[in-house]
């Protein structure tokens, strides 16, 4: 396990009531103070980088001082709300460091989103404003919301606005995590849990300040946020952004920039891979690839090993509520073991349990349930989702596994009726509630489909009001998703279906039926 690799020391401590977890003894007291600090041991030091340019520690601290004073003088207080919808560019970083300086709770948004599911985070976590890059279609009632700040504004000398000193079991990001009730939560990341979730990757990848970590996944993802722009910053590191993963891109950016670590979803090492360029570009400084949120194909894994040998692969096994990574799976392992998705980090806790609430024996499978400081203490103002994931302290993932007797684990199963899109997690019933909507629906099903690159795509089977229409639906039925959903969410195939859909004694749709079947 990782404590034995690179013993830290850890002690137990009670927190969010009445959780008893391990944490790091040694630790920065608060997020605010882990990135005042590495601004003032790293002044000079490249903290962003990427096609708008390169800035150092310095630069930052001036730029989120000036952007904060703006919201502050705007009357963002400790506390409120910020909705952030910007893509992977230098102001989504300095936006949510604003916040955080601020004490404020940032609430990032994929710039993915339709409008519709923009308005209903909005809504939920009671955002006072919203920053945003100009080019989104936006919901008409945001109109409110919007706050145009910015860092060249000038709002004092530097150091105006000090960083806030919060307590560590204060929430300082909300998440949206959809559920497969189809409604959003807003899972609370506080202070604690950021400060292990950046040790946790510092220790296992063994990362210091020299480090220059790419950020291509979407930096509005628990992967993004944690993985990359919190850890990166969090321990002096360089960011290098790219807005838009086009495989050619990325090779070109690593290699210039010298990237040393990456957490990727499979199908972009994939495609990396098949560049005909690939063996042309000097990556010989990329030493850890992170991966997750689908399994590595067999070939991917031994193509990346031939052709890049100084690169360990570590498969991560993470989730929202758990603040980033739960487990990961060591380097030298990768290859030998890469049915695992890891040991626990340092401060997990993970327990395979039985129907009846029992841990199971080595090697029998059960539920996931995954404890620690690094979890979330539950969900914004939704008390009875909190109760319904959350037990003793323990996240009940949904998925299926087994731990060995040497503490690799496994995942056997995904959560019911969740299809995986490239990394993107897509829960069947959110999708369904929309296409449900559509008056020329019937009733729908949505289900994965087998993808060689991407892992899985959208189906949804349409059993349709009218049949005699059915050149029509498909597409009024797509337009109809577009705009309510986005754009990954969106189906790619629609099988329009004449008979009722299948189902059990108890009214359940057959999933398992429509995957075997043909198109009618």
């Amino acid at each position: 396990m990782w404590r034995r690799l690179q013993p830290v020391p850890q002690r137990y401590e009670r927190h969010f009531g009445d959780r008893v977890v391990r944490c790091f003894r040694d630790r920065p007291a608060s997020v605010q103070r882990m990135l005042a600090d590495m601004i003032a041991r790293f002044p000079a030091r490249d903290c962003l980088v990427g096609a708008e340019g390169r800035l150092s520690y310095a630069d930052i601290d001036t730029r989120t001082n000036r952007l904060a004073a703006g919201m502050q003088a705007r009357g963002i207080e400790r506390g409120d709300r910020v909705a952030v919808l910007i893509g992977n560019r230098f102001a989504f970083v300095e936006t949510v460091l604003a916040c955080l300086r601020l004490g404020a709770i940032a609430v990032p948004l994929s710039t993915r989103m339709a409008a519709p599911e923009i308005a209903y985070c909005l809504d939920d976590c009671g955002a006072v404003g919203l920053v945003h890059q100009p080019d989104l279609d936006l919901p008409d009632r945001v109109d409110a919301l919007r706050m145009a700040v910015s860092t060249d504004e000038d709002c004092g000398a530097a150091g105006a606005v000090p960083w806030a000193e919060l307590d560590e079991e204060e929430p300082v990001f909300i998440l949206y995590t959809s559920g497969t009730t189809g409604k959003p939560k807003g899972a609370m990341l506080t202070g604690l849990n950021v400060v292990h979730s950046v040790l946790h990757f510092r220790y296992a990848m063994e990362l210091d300040e020299a480090d220059r970590t790419l950020l291509a996944v979407p930096g509005s993802h628990v992967t993004g946020l944690l993985g990359a722009i919190s850890t990166t910053l969090g321990i002096g590191g360089a960011l290098v952004l790219l807005e838009d993963f086009r495989a050619k891109t990325c090779l070109d950016l690593i290699a210039r920039e010298r990237v040393t670590n990456t957490i990727l979803v499979p199908a972009m090492y994939n495609l990396m891979l098949l560049e005909p360029d690939f063996d042309g570009y000097d990556l010989s400084n990329w030493r850890i690839g992170g991966y997750g949120g689908a399994p590595m194909p067999q070939a991917t894994i031994a193509g990346l090993a031939e052709r890049l040998p100084g690169l360990g692969l570590m498969n991560a096994y993470g989730a929202t509520e758990l603040t980033s990574a739960a487990t990961l799976l060591p380097t030298d392992l990768a290859v030998t073991r890469s049915d695992s998705i890891g040991h626990p980090v340092h401060c997990a806790d993970i327990r395979i349990m039985d129907d009846d609430g029992r841990e199971v024996e080595p090697g029998e499978t059960g539920e996931m349930w995954i404890a620690g400081p690094m979890v979330v203490p539950g969900y914004w103002r939704n008390p009875q989702a909190t109760a319904e994931n959350f037990v003793a302290g323990y996240w009940r993932s949904g998925d299926i596994g087994a731990m060995d007797a040497d503490g690799l684990v496994q995942v056997l199963d995904r959560r019911k009726d969740m299809i995986n899109r490239g990394g993107y997690k897509i829960y069947s019933a959110e999708v369904e509630n929309v296409l449900a909507a559509h008056p020329d629906v019937l009733e729908c099903a949505v289900i994965g489909y087998e993808c060689p690159v991407l892992g899985e795509r959208v189906r949804a089977v349409i059993v349709p009001r009218n049949p005699e229409r059915q050149g029509d639906i498909a597409a009024a039925v797509t337009a109809h998703a577009r705009a309510h959903l986005s754009d990954y969410k969106v189906p790619e195939r629609i099988d329009l279906r004449r008979d009722p859909l299948p189902r059990n004694a108890n009214g359940k749709v057959l999933k398992s039926a429509l995957r075997s079947e043909e198109p009618q």
